[in-house]
């Protein structure tokens, strides 16, 4: 096109040479007709007979509208200056383009100025770009064009952006290498607005970058609109501020259109402050007026989802103030606002007031006012809406069904919940595993055992994994302390091929066990020792300590066969210690000792701590004071006790018994009272005082045993002291002296010590104070 050629020819001149079209852009526009030219020749006026009558200068370029340049038949006719812009603008359309539209415009009577081409230009159709690149592009090669910024902002309106977009650019360059750009104002907006409002961004961006770094400050109020619009639609909302600042820095005024982009631009980015600074400046700005609706709706979505509420309530009033119709999209945002930040009682006011003007919820504000409703405990009321939503048409989401069943779940209204369960269900709705796990839960709380069993039933079918739901209502009925309802439901699991784990196996042992269902819990141990779980000693331990408690002679074989299939290792110690030393092979002491030598302490020292308390009580119970003296002199040995005996030379000994069991602090005392004895007696050591510190709970326990061998000891608080001069007489008593070496003594030795010391004269020998054999061989 000859257009192109020119702007290719003056694209290929930027660099040196200024082109053709620029070469004259210092002469100024032409708005009448030039001066009259010089006379270039002789005009001849001649007789009828051809005689020449007279001469004068009269050849010059005729100037339409002054000379009489058109010819018909043998008179002149002056041309006007619209007829030959008419004139031109005929040519341009016959021809189009090429060779032959030059030809037709090169061969008119006259040139055309500056002035008559824009009239010219003008007058074509703007449906039809061609001509017009034509003509300018003729124009632009003859020696009296001139750059005009109002012939250039009419090229750059009539070009379509779409498939003229290089014509565009190259037009906008060569305006802006002009020595004074800035004087074709039009020209560089009309580039930008087209690029812009056809969906040009990068053409578009690229214009407006090279204008704000030539420091150009005539970017008009469209122009950045088209951008600041094109710009948010893409997406780009840090790109639209550059924009917004720039127009700022320029002084560019800011229309009715600029805020309506700007201030819910700069709103759904996060800058709320900017944007309400601007939402009042355009209140205040005159001729803009009140804000549209859509500038309202997005300020209160925004703030009310940023937890401005008190801001989002206000703006919110003022919009139905100023007569705007609330969308269901702003009443939506309010409602959800106020509901999230817990303040439902004003968003249900809102809710009213919406119903009240006539508008219809949506679904979503439908689902979150029932669900918000139905958390907060308010379940008539979730009920009601929820019913309101059916009859308006809507189809509750799985989530609001489980919300509800849930929640009425949690309220223990078992019909209610299994209404909406059963609703649910014939809605084709699939229940979830949070809905499934709230009603089992619900069931299981309410001792519901077969529909529970159902429904979990029901839960497998829809294709959930129920091992872990069954096994947590399993735990349900055991931390209730449904012991028989933990058996059935165990029973059910089994029929239904769901397995436990070991850890609940062992709960529920453990239930049977504090229940006394012993026929019940030797099968629970049993599996739970085939299920490669490993009974430890705590289990062995409280085994123990229900055959130390048990009175009954049926129980006590029940639970020896319990302890029998436990297999654990200190079972076969229990048998052993019971048996002679002939079985044995060994003292018992030495045997003993072996046993203890066998455990970490590490890892089970306070298991081992149980299992010694809970033994000496059972050893004590069953009269083996000897064992259980060995037992005792070993776990102390073996530092179980480090604390409990204390020697401070010769101001104060001590036993701390207060962590013990009433059978451990029995042993306890006597052994400890037994080392005393030789300390003092052997070695000659008194102390000042020695005391037992048994605490509240054994006090009377060891005071009461102590008293009936009329011991020095007094009881206070919680502690028996007693002068060691005292102690030491105490322990030359021979009814003493078999209490520390044997064993506590019956009734009958207690009898016969009072007789001895009421009538001194039947006493026998006092026993020689040396040890005896026996205990010195076992130790």
């Amino acid at each position: 096109m000859l257009l192109r050629v020119g702007l290719a020819r003056s694209t290929r001149l930027r660099g040196g040479a200024t082109p053709l079209f620029l070469a004259r852009c210092g002469r100024g526009l032409s708005s009448g007709p030039p001066p009259d030219p010089e006379w270039t020749d002789t005009v001849e006026y001649l007789d009828e007979s051809g005689g020449l009558l007279s001469s004068a200068p009269g050849a010059r370029p005729a100037v339409p509208g002054a000379d009489p340049t058109i010819l018909s038949g043998a008179s002149a006719h002056p041309l006007p200056r619209p007829a030959a812009a008419a004139r031109l603008a005929a040519l341009a359309l016959r021809h189009r383009s090429g060779a032959p539209l030059s030809a037709a415009l090169s061969a008119l009577p006259s040139a055309p100025d500056p002035a008559l081409l824009l009239l010219a230009a003008a007058s074509l159709p703007a449906s039809d770009p061609v001509p017009l690149i034509s003509l300018v592009a003729w124009a632009r090669l003859q020696p009296w064009f001139v750059p005009s910024d109002d012939l250039s902002s009419l090229l750059a309106s009539r070009l379509p952006p779409a498939t003229h977009s290089p014509e565009l650019l190259a037009l906008f360059d060569d305006t802006l290498g002009l020595p004074d750009p800035a004087a074709f104002p039009k020209t560089l907006n009309a580039v930008v607005s087209a690029l812009a409002t056809h969906g040009l961004l990068e053409p578009s961006f690229y214009c407006f970058k090279r204008l704000r770094d030539a420091g150009f400050k005539g970017l008009e109020t469209p122009a950045y609109n088209a951008l600041l619009s094109l710009l948010l639609t893409r997406g780009l909302a840090f790109k639209a501020f550059e924009v917004l600042d720039e127009m700022a820095t320029s002084g560019c005024a800011l229309d009715e259109g600029t805020y309506e982009l700007a201030v819910p631009a700069l709103a759904r980015a996060g800058r709320i402050d900017a944007a309400r600074k601007m939402f009042d400046e355009m209140k205040q700005r005159e001729g803009i007026g009140w804000a549209p609706a859509g500038v309202y709706s997005v300020m209160v979505d925004v703030l009310a989802k940023a937890g401005r509420l008190d801001a989002a309530m206000g703006m919110y009033r003022e919009m139905v103030a100023v007569g705007h119709r609330v969308s269901t999209g702003v009443s939506t945002a309010m409602v959800e606002g106020l509901v999230r930040s817990g303040k439902l009682d004003a968003g249900m006011e809102l809710w009213e007031e919406m119903r009240r003007g006539g508008l219809r919820p949506n679904f979503g504000l439908y689902t979150m006012v029932v669900e918000a409703n139905a958390r907060s405990g308010r379940l008539d009321i979730a009920a009601k809406l929820f019913g309101d939503m059916e009859k308006t048409g809507f189809f509750p989401t799985p989530a609001t069904y489980a919300c509800l069943v849930e929640m009425h779940a949690s309220a223990g209204q078992v019909d209610a919940a299994m209404r909406l369960y059963h609703s649910m269900a014939n809605a084709g709705t699939r229940p979830g595993l949070s809905t499934f796990t709230a009603l089992l839960t619900m069931l299981a709380n309410k001792r519901m055992l077969d529909l529970a069993a159902k429904v979990l039933l029901e839960m497998k079918a829809s294709g959930f994994p129920i091992e872990v739901t069954a096994s947590d209502l399993l735990m349900i009925y055991i931390k209730d302390g449904s012991t028989d309802l933990a058996l059935r439901w165990l029973r059910f699991m089994g029929s239904a091929g769901i397995r436990t784990n070991n850890f609940i196996i062992r709960q529920l042992f453990e239930s049977c066990m504090k229940t006394g269902l012993y026929d019940s819990a030797r099968p629970l141990l049993e599996t739970y020792v085939a299920g490669a779980a490993k009974v430890d000693l705590i289990l062995y331990t409280s085994i123990l300590a229900h055959l130390v408690r048990c009175q009954d002679e049926s129980s006590e074989r029940a639970i020896m066969d319990i302890l029998s299939a436990s297999k654990h290792k200190a079972h076969d110690f229990m048998c052993w210690l019971f048996t002679g030393p002939e079985q044995r092979k060994q003292p018992v002491l030495s045997f003993v000792r072996e046993f203890f030598q066998g455990i970490d302490y590490d890892i089970e020292e306070s298991a081992t701590r149980y299992f010694v308390n809970v033994l000496l009580n059972y050893l004590v119970l069953m009269g083996q004071m000897n064992r259980a003296r060995c037992v005792w002199k070993v776990a102390y040995e073996n530092k179980l006790f480090a604390k409990a005996i204390v020697f401070d030379q010769h101001i104060a000994w001590s036993l701390d018994v207060r962590s013990l069991s009433v059978g451990a602090a029995l042993v306890a005392t006597v052994h400890t009272l037994h080392r005393f004895r030789k300390r003092m007696l052997y070695y000659g050591v008194v102390p000042r005082r020695i005391k037992l510190v048994t605490g509240p709970t054994l006090k009377m326990v060891v005071a009461q045993v102590l008293a009936s061998l009329e011991s020095p000891f007094e009881v206070s608080k919680v502690v028996l002291h007693a002068p060691g001069d005292s102690v030491l007489e105490w322990f030359k008593k021979p009814i003493v002296q078999q209490f520390l070496l044997n064993e506590i003594p019956s009734k009958a030795d207690v009898l016969m010590h009072k007789l001895n010391v009421m009538f001194p004269s039947s006493a026998p020998e006092v026993r020689s104070l040396s040890l005896p054999r026996s205990l010195g061989m076992s130790r």
